[in-house]
């Protein structure tokens, strides 16, 4: 694991962090207020999902981790 990476500044992955900071409030705040808990519970999954993402995009190794999981963008 690169940990220099690690240590240095990343924007998109400290931006991403406060986000899911905001949607585990925003999950809570629904489950214990408006007794909602399905539509809660989507949000935190889809929420969090984008640090995990970036998380695993950071952790690249080399050129063939980005190359295995390959992106089609005419089904996007």
């Amino acid at each position: 694991m690169n940990y220099e990476l690690m240590k240095t500044e990343n924007i998109i992955r400290d931006k991403s962090f406060a986000f899911a900071i905001r949607i585990v409030k925003l999950y809570k705040y629904l489950c214990e207020e408006k007794r909602e808990f399905v539509l809660s519970k989507q949000i935190l999954k889809c929420g969090t999902s984008i640090g995990a993402n970036i998380e695993e995009s950071i952790g690249g190794q080399s050129d063939k981790d980005f190359r295995f999981y390959p992106v089609n963008c005419e089904n996007s």
